[in-house]
């Protein structure tokens, strides 16, 4: 089962990117693929909850060599009497869901070029119509005691699920903004951090370079670079040249003094 591996997670619902042909649109879900006996067995479960706040749970579980297998799921026993599922390649897992043998569902796995997960819910409405459900799931970092889809089959509301997807939900939220802020706190750091790697480096060119006077901090001053691959410091801007570098190669920068005695360009 090498080629399930990509699939093996739990993975986080994006609502705003999924897309509705058939039954309400999820708020929140949570969906996770796992295998067991050994690798011989692909188990799916499903944890969700719809626009109207109801909460929905599902489980099933198959071995996805392509043959049929009967679907035997306590109260969800007649929405399908088999099941079946093929591993396409490292990027597709499809399960099929059949009644007597008509297929009912198709719901295929792909995992896209961002690393999401797309699934497609290919099915028939009560009025033979067909319809075609699209989610968008993220992997999730950690590991959750169950997972979710909108188009679960095997769909059982419960109490139990409401709490605990409430519970979830609200950890998840709370946990998502600390890291949020602990990512915007870095990314804040990296840039001060280059600034300072910048003016560092622009710094060591001005020391480096020819120097015939004192300067004096808040001032602005021009970096030219000379025939010879050598830099000056000049009092004369560019404009002052008219428009050009004077007597030098070329016109570098307008830079200022520091209180620190760093460089920063202007």
């Amino acid at each position: 089962m090498v080629q399930a591996y990509n699939f093996l997670a739990s993975w986080q619902l994006f609502p705003e990117k999924c897309n509705f042909e058939y039954q309400l649109v999820p708020k929140s879900g949570n969906y996770k693929i796992d295998s067991i006996q050994n690798g011989h067995v692909l188990d799916f479960s499903h944890n969700w909850v719809n626009i109207e706040n109801e909460a929905f749970y599902a489980q099933f579980s198959v071995n996805p060599n392509g043959e049929k297998h009967p679907f035997n799921h306590g109260t969800t026993e007649n929405f399908a009497t088999h099941i079946a599922s093929e591993i396409n390649n490292a990027s597709c897992l499809t399960v099929y869901f059949f009644k007597e043998d008509q297929e009912h569902l198709k719901v295929v796995h792909e995992i896209l070029a961002n690393g999401f997960m797309k699934v497609s819910h290919h099915g028939k409405k009560e009025d033979g119509s067909v319809f075609t459900n699209t989610e968008i799931y993220h992997k999730q970092l950690s590991v959750l005691p169950y997972a979710s889809s909108a188009g679960s089959v095997a769909i059982r509301p419960t109490k139990e699920g409401v709490i605990k997807h409430k519970a979830l939900s609200a950890m998840e939220d709370q946990t998502n903004m600390q890291l949020n802020q602990i990512k915007e706190q870095i990314e804040l750091l990296a840039r001060q951090a280059q600034e300072i790697n910048k003016r560092k480096e622009l710094s060591m060119m001005i020391y480096e370079a020819k120097i015939t006077f004192k300067p004096q901090i808040g001032q602005v001053y021009h970096v030219y670079e000379k025939t010879d691959g050598s830099h000056v410091l000049s009092l004369v801007a560019p404009s002052e040249w008219g428009g050009g570098s004077g007597p030098f190669a070329q016109f570098i920068a307008t830079v200022k003094l520091l209180a620190d005695h760093t460089w920063v360009e202007c």
